[in-house]
């Protein structure tokens, strides 16, 4: 008997988990296994579970390893690999110019990071537009490739809704996106947020709807008024995730640079989003320590001692200059032999 697409999906996504955070013993270590976090892993059936019950779900935006690290541990429910990630990330003004083959990279980096959320990759502009059959393929690239577990499109409109139904029947989870849609920026006129005027909230409402009736697990809400968003969430029967829609979603996503205040360069300034709550001022630690480490090097008072612990044995020292003096580089080995005897006083490096 043939073993079913999404049967085979989930192995392999699995097989891929087992070996994404697993570091073995080198120079460089690296994070603690996480043995116990396959047990804990978060579904699309958690969802639905935390949805029932009424408990808040939620989710943050990552695009790479560390970041997905932290997500995990910190117990966050969705770890979602955005197309912002050609702003955050790669310094676009859009989402447009990112590519499913460099989200497939961002994807695939998360997915080593963290085994314990629900991942949910998005499509990017160009790769579902055209045909069901296009949003498929790039669907099953992103769940087989990228490591994914649910994928996320964007818009309403009836093209959209067939290929969410598409994908949802060729057995891969999908997340729908109303509102605010980026990709849909040449059309809406910038970012613009929606569901301001009757139409434009009736209209959030009955893609939400058509999005849930396509088989999506899930709806996020960009940009809309609270009430809009709170008669969406009670009309559906799926969690619906905000971001700069209010308080009264089933979940809230924000973007872990974001959240984390860390880029303040005057591009980043540009597209922070004023909805966007920082709850840490990390870019002002990252700068003090760029700021601290520079000091350090320009004063070579950095690497000291106890930052240097490769040792080589006086009796190589000395068996290795008398190698460099036979090839005729008598200064190098002055300088080995200089920097083996300030090593065995505990000194710091000496300027010239």
């Amino acid at each position: 008997m043939r073993r079913s697409l999404p049967l085979l999906l989930a192995r392999q996504v699995a097989r891929r988990r087992r070996l994404s955070n697993v570091p073995e013993s080198t120079v460089y270590g690296g994070p603690r296994p996480q043995e116990s976090s396959a047990a804990r892993r978060v579904t699309v059936t958690t969802l639905r579970g935390k949805h029932r019950r009424g408990e808040p779900i939620t989710v943050v935006t990552a695009y790479d390893y560390p970041s997905a690290v932290h997500v995990d541990s910190a117990g966050i429910d969705v770890c979602l690999v955005g197309d912002s990630a050609a702003m955050v990330v790669h310094g676009h003004d859009t989402t447009l110019p990112i590519t499913l083959d460099i989200m497939l990279e961002h994807c695939r980096a998360v997915a080593r990071g963290a085994p314990r959320p629900l991942l949910v990759g998005d499509l990017p502009f160009g790769c579902y537009e055209s045909s069901a059959a296009q949003a498929v393929d790039s669907a099953v690239r992103v769940l087989k490739e990228g490591g994914m577990d649910a994928i996320k499109l964007e818009g309403g409109a009836p093209s959209r809704i067939t290929a969410a139904k598409a994908i949802v029947e060729a057995g891969i989870a999908v997340m729908g996106h109303v509102g605010l849609t980026p990709q849909a920026i040449s059309v809406l006129g910038g970012f613009r947020p929606q569901g301001k005027t009757v139409d434009s909230a009736i209209k959030v409402v009955e893609t939400a709807l058509a999005l849930q009736e396509a088989g999506c697990f899930s709806v996020v809400l960009e940009c809309v008024p609270a009430p809009v968003a709170a008669a969406a969430t009670s009309a559906l029967k799926i969690p619906t995730i905000g971001i700069g829609a209010g308080p009264f979603c089933s979940g809230q996503v924000l973007v872990y640079h974001d959240l984390l205040g860390m880029l303040q360069h005057p591009h980043h300034a540009k597209v922070t989003p004023k909805f966007c709550k920082q709850f840490g001022n990390v870019g002002d630690v990252i700068n003090k320590a760029l700021s601290e480490y520079k000091q350090e090097v320009e004063a070579q008072a950095f690497p000291g001692p106890s930052h240097t612990p490769y040792k080589i044995t006086p009796t190589d020292v000395d068996g290795f200059a008398d190698a460099l003096q036979k090839m005729g580089l008598s200064d190098a080995a002055d300088a080995a032999a200089a920097a083996a005897e300030n090593r065995e006083k505990g000194g710091e490096p000496k300027g010239e």
